[in-house]
């Protein structure tokens, strides 16, 4: 079999959401931590694994998110008009993701990052090993996922009885069975570009909070018999998202000590 090339990666970064529980109207990717933006931590650890094209997805303050985040190479913006969930958000870049795959030559597999813009712990060597999981694997999507001691709150990744990735069940939505399962999705995807899209296209905000939802991609690409699976190469950390003054003062403290990990409560 001939391998497929593969191009460049491209990011896809949320950063649309308010935060309110920030107590501030402040976009809350723009909080500083150690110095920096949330999200700023984000593109660099993108960056050092080798993501150099990176949409960022705006929405709440998106003029002061663009202001504070122009100029800097390889970052550009997708507005999400109206915030109606996760999968919306990454839809909002499409014609982004559209336009920089214009150029790939036929049969060229593009992967495309998707992490929270809020999530400053994020590790560079976390990203690079789950591109690199990707290419060898040739899949259509595949989930960063974490070996969590403490899993309440988080989704499940639900594996048939020979490991092979079968769903994320919310805790809400778990069986007994299912809660004692401890490898939780990280909000961390990668997907091929063109897989994305076409899942994206076929979503649909039949549920109770009549939102889009990102987690539905891997389903829809899994009953077309494309390869979805799940890596755990990240640390429970790296998916924090920082939605409390206290929770911004434990990643500062982190970060400022060169910590790889913080213990938080949601």
């Amino acid at each position: 079999m001939i391998p497929m090339p593969t191009a460049p990666p491209i990011a896809v970064v949320l950063a649309a959401g308010r935060g309110t529980r920030m107590g501030s109207d402040l976009p809350k990717v723009l909080f500083e931590a150690a110095g920096k933006p949330l999200v700023a931590w984000v593109l660099e650890a993108l960056a050092v694994a080798g993501v150099h094209e990176r949409i960022v997805v705006v929405g709440y303050g998106a003029d002061r998110v663009e202001a504070r985040l122009a100029g800097l190479p390889g970052v550009s913006f997708a507005l999400q008009k109206e915030l109606r969930g996760t999968g919306d958000a990454v839809a909002s870049a499409s014609d982004a993701i559209r336009g920089l795959i214009a150029g790939d030559q036929p049969g060229t597999s593009r992967p495309v990052v998707i992490v929270c813009g809020d999530s400053p712990m994020l590790r560079p060597e976390s990203v690079a090993r789950l591109l690199d999981a990707f290419g060898a694997r040739k899949a259509a999507c595949l989930l960063g996922t974490a070996r969590a001691t403490d899993p309440a709150g988080l989704g499940r990744i639900v594996r048939d009885a020979a490991g092979r990735f079968q769903r994320i069940v919310e805790e809400k939505d778990a069986s007994e069975e299912e809660r004692r399962i401890t490898e939780v999705n990280m909000s961390t995807y990668v997907f091929e570009a063109r897989d994305l899209l076409d899942s994206l296209g076929r979503l649909d905000n039949a549920n109770a909070a009549g939102e889009y939802y990102l987690t539905d991609c891997p389903a829809i690409l899994l009953a077309d018999g494309k390869l979805v699976d799940a890596v755990a190469c990240l640390e429970p950390s790296e998916s924090l998202s920082v939605n409390t003054p206290e929770q911004l003062a434990a990643v500062d403290a982190a970060l400022m000590n060169g910590v790889a990990t913080v213990k938080v409560t949601p």
